[in-house]
């Protein structure tokens, strides 16, 4: 299925009359919240092509570029441990590589316990105060584990790092689906993690500046990395709360920043229930039903697996990138910008791949193609010689880097828009973060001690991660297309196109709509 998202058994008509006819004959759509109705405007709300593309791209200027800074300190807080490897963190703090692997577990199941919790919260609150505090409050434990000592204070700072950060993405993901409609959704989630993308691949070249402080006001480089990038987070706090408008039903800042008019805020409104006349009334809380729905569905579960699996080997890869790369015998303060090659690399194949998804409209088939591009190159980095050049060995690491979560972005936005319902989507945007992070758990102990220095048995693991999310991309796949065909089956068009048979024409052979079922997207 392409861009093709509702299927109705009427006589052919243009999408946008398919749309139009769809949301009238919905039951209390035009009192649903975030819909605007005729009464609202006095006459049928109508607009251009060109009015809705301005308008789109002004919501692009002022909520994607806020989320992504967000997103970039974010990253920057909870990559930069591997960065301070590199400064004689290890020995400084006191702690053992082994151990260090079990704080970036803790970081993660932190995350993974608040994150459906974290995102109830913010569907009752919105997320201008929820994602605030959030803020706030990991910007100032970020910037304290500067002064951490012992295995104690490194994997208390740790774990309350993840629980802080929990909500925000998820709950970014969720605000995100609600200014954009479904064929919008995976270049703004590629964009979205373009903050992430950015985070990283700068990240290296930022600690190689700032390790070089070493020394200064009696500190190590380390801990004015974890200072200068903690208080940047807090900054991007003041950001936040004082411009990010929320959500299109009350797009209004903390300090009262406006960006829409009446007639824009309807248009918004308006658009996204044209776009998914199925979806219902975005309501306050999330109801059992909407659970129970999703943590019922297995292809909901199979998504969780290949997020897990899938990204298990790019975290072990970002932490200890720099590392390997020294490994070669490369400068150790220099490995760090080495390393960020591939993940510039990496940041221009997210924003290509969200496109590239968004303009063929199928998700998971550009999710399948991804994952082996990435599998070869994992493949090919397992299969060198230890006696290989270092320039060799270089050129596949920073392949296998670029390639290692380039799908991540496209993946969540297949997820959302294959949801029924808004309050569905925001459970399962938390759960596909939460398997993101339990990627983060499995993916710690990859690379150990014991497998130094060329990490043999990591690397194996990693192929084996990889071919089996082969193969659950392709089961997806397939299980989409069978329900799609029972769908279709059940309305009447078994060849996925709108016909009209006996039972939907009136006693003039007239045709009669019939109702609306959501095709699934793959």
């Amino acid at each position: 299925m392409a861009k093709s998202d509702l299927l109705t058994a009427s006589v052919p008509v243009s999408d946008e009359e398919k749309s139009a006819q769809a949301l009238s004959s919905m039951p209390g759509a035009d009192n649903a919240a975030g819909n605007a109705s005729d009464s609202d405007v006095g006459h049928t709300l109508t607009w251009t092509a060109a009015e809705e593309q301005a308008l789109v791209r002004k919501v692009d200027w002022i909520v994607m570029p806020i989320l992504m800074l967000v997103f970039f300190g974010l990253q920057l807080d909870r990559a930069n441990a591997g960065n301070a490897l590199t400064d004689n963190f290890l020995k400084d703090v006191g702690i053992t590589q082994n151990q260090f692997n079990i704080g970036t577990q803790l970081l993660n199941a932190g995350i993974v316990v608040l994150e459906i919790p974290s995102n109830l919260v913010l569907y009752r609150v919105g997320p201008k105060a929820w994602i605030g505090v959030q803020i706030f409050l990991w910007g100032f434990v970020a910037t304290f584990q500067s002064f951490q000592k012992g295995l104690g204070g490194y994997l208390s700072t740790r774990l309350l790092l993840g629980l802080c950060e929990s909500g925000f993405i998820p709950g970014s993901l969720f605000t995100i689906s609600q200014w954009y409609r479904a064929h919008e959704l995976s270049r703004r989630y590629a964009f979205f993690f373009l903050g992430n993308g950015l985070a990283t691949a700068a990240g290296g070249l930022i600690a190689y500046g700032v390790l070089h402080m070493r020394g200064l006001a009696g500190l190590a480089g380390w801990q004015w990395l974890f200072i200068l990038e903690g208080i940047f987070t807090v900054l991007t706090g003041v950001v936040f709360v004082t411009l990010f408008p929320g959500l299109p039903s009350h797009p209004v800042s903390f300090a009262g920043v406006r960006y829409f008019s009446d007639r824009e805020l309807l248009i918004l409104r308006q658009r996204k229930a044209l776009d998914d006349p199925t979806a219902g009334p975005l309501r306050r809380r999330v109801a059992w039903q909407d659970l129970r729905v999703t943590l019922l569905s297995g292809k909901v579960w199979l998504h969780v697996l290949l997020t897990t699996v899938g990204l298990a080997p790019s975290t072990a890869l970002w932490s200890y990138a720099p590392t390997i790369v020294a490994s070669y015998g490369f400068n150790r303060l220099a490995s760090n910008a080495m390393t960020s090659v591939g993940q510039w690399v990496s940041v221009a194949l997210v924003v290509l791949g969200g496109f590239v998804a968004d303009r063929w409209g199928r998700r998971g088939c550009f999710v399948l193609v991804a994952v082996a591009i990435e599998f070869v190159f994992t493949v090919a980095y397992k299969c060198l010689h230890d006696d290989a050049a270092r320039a060799t060995k270089f050129a596949l690491l920073t392949l296998a880097s670029a390639t290692c979560s380039w799908w991540h972005a496209a993946h969540g936005s297949w997820l959302a828009i294959n949801a029924r319902s808004p309050a569905e989507r925001s459970i399962r945007m938390a759960l596909f973060i939460m398997a993101a992070n339990c990627a983060g758990i499995v993916g710690g102990q990859l690379f150990r001690s014991d497998d130094l220095p060329y990490y043999h048995r990591g690397w194996t693991i990693a192929v084996a991660f990889m071919a089996f999310s082969v193969a659950v991309t392709l089961a997806l796949l397939v299980l989409y297309a069978l329900a799609n065909r029972q769908l279709k089956k059940e309305v009447g068009g078994g060849d996925g196109v709108a016909g009209v048979d006996a039972s939907h024409v009136d006693k003039d052979g007239q045709p009669i709509a019939s109702p609306v079922v959501k095709l699934y997207n793959y």
